[in-house]
């Protein structure tokens, strides 16, 4: 195996950074360039998340104000919806590289936003567009990889999120420099350019979209439907998840930053250290969930992860780093293997629309808990209470994963849906 011929082949796959088989020629070139589309989607997806509470002080905005904001932001997702669709009909290909472009030039427009409802306006629009880029980068890795390294696959793109998330959290001194300099984390984003352009000269189609549009061609009568019980599933399960998620990314660096009075340096030292340990967790819970399967990694990681992050609201000092940083772990360890099902179960003529849609109730959901949150907060509730108050979502979507989600580990896709069964062979 290529990946594993290398100077420590047994530290590599002792940490999870070995693909569990051999990758073609072709998964090894695409997962790359995938790789690389992940980092302007995920600095994207990041950057108003870490520079809202220096935003807000520049334009005197309440920590009601800042959750109602950035709800309004998530409610932007919606258009991934079409997006969706199109990447359902014309490719993957095409809506990819369009997003590559679109999503750094529209929220660097945040850059020169004379207000906070302007920085609001540029980023409902220019958030969702890495996020939907984010879904499809998904789509397409779970289409080109085999059937025993998607969710490696999965994770290791994560980690080069967390990369691309990584210099959005790294950017923040910026932000520190004057109550205007925030503006510079949203200019330099215009740098990621240069991967769209990469993605333009290499990226494929993927094999089975590429199957199935030959196959519609000469078989008109061939279709197939998104299956409601899985949607709805996944979409409680997304909601439940996003409720304790999105309002602890939200509200972190005000909690450091008011309630520990961290530096804007002090910040980003914080976030950047306590999630580097997260990216072993990524890795080691892709090959897991590949190996052991995705359900038993998911019903051990996401509660037990969920309630020590959300105890790092609670303490200081040491243990609020050490709970930050090994709920961090356990919450990576789960993410590929939930993140896995969002795309192998739904088949390939609906699979972006699928995934598309519980992105947006996951986002629309999460920002009433955002919203509530806010209002929580500036009621004089502490965060510690609120966090494991939302904590519970999580808890509550390992006894859903439990009881209603199938074991998809070592099934090819059409497999998992038999309304694909005329792409087998790919």
């Amino acid at each position: 195996m290529a990946t594993s011929r290398t100077h420590s082949p047994k530290l590599r796959q002792i940490w999870g950074f070995a693909a569990p088989e051999p990758l073609t020629s072709r998964q090894k070139t695409v997962l790359k360039l995938l790789w690389l589309a992940s980092l302007p989607a995920a600095y994207v997806n990041t950057v108003f998340t870490q520079t809202v509470a220096y935003a807000s002080s520049e334009f005197n905005i309440s920590e009601q104000g800042q959750g109602l904001a950035a709800a309004i932001v998530r409610w932007g997702v919606v258009i991934a919806i079409p997006l969706a669709a199109l990447a359902d009909r014309i490719g993957r290909r095409k809506i990819i590289i369009s997003l590559a472009w679109l999503a750094p030039l529209v929220i660097s427009l945040g850059a020169f936003a004379p207000s906070f409802a302007v920085l609001v306006a540029t980023q409902t629009v220019g958030r969702p567009l890495g996020i939907s880029l984010t879904v499809f980068v998904l789509v397409f890795a779970t289409e080109e990889m085999g059937t025993n390294t998607r969710a490696w696959a999965l994770s290791i793109l994560a980690v080069g999120s967390g990369v691309g998330a990584g210099s959005a959290v790294g950017a923040i001194p910026l932000a520190g420099i004057s109550d205007t300099s925030w503006r510079l984390v949203y200019l330099i984003g215009i740098g990621w350019l240069a991967v769209a352009y990469v993605l333009t000269r290499s990226l494929p189609e993927t094999t089975r979209f590429l199957a199935l549009h030959e196959e519609q061609i000469h078989h008109t009568d061939v279709e197939t439907h998104i299956h409601r019980d899985r949607l709805w599933m996944q979409i409680a399960v997304a909601v439940l998840t996003n409720v304790f998620v999105a309002t602890a990314s939200i509200f972190q660096s005000r909690y450091l930053k008011d309630v520990r009075e961290y530096s804007a340096l002090e910040i980003s030292l914080f976030i950047t250290i306590t999630t580097i340990p997260a990216t072993v967790g990524l890795v080691a819970g892709g090959r897991l969930a590949d190996k052991v399967g995705r359900k038993i990694v998911a019903i051990a990681t996401v509660p037990t992860g969920t309630m020590l992050y959300a105890l790092s609201f609670t303490t200081h000092g040491v243990a609020m780093w050490f709970f930050a940083i090994v709920g961090g772990i356990l919450l990576g360890i789960s993410y590929p293997a939930m993140a896995v099902f969002r795309s192998e179960l739904f088949p390939t003529a609906h699979r972006n629309m699928g995934s598309a849609l519980i992105m947006v109730a996951s986002l629309i959901g999460g920002s009433v808990g955002l919203i509530g949150a806010g209002v929580l907060l500036d009621n004089g509730m502490s965060y510690g209470r609120v966090m494991t108050t939302f904590a519970l979502g999580p808890v509550l979507v390992a006894v859903l994963v439990a009881l209603r989600f199938p074991e998809t580990a070592h099934l090819e896709l059409e497999t998992i849906n038999p309304e694909d069964a005329h792409l087998k062979g790919l």
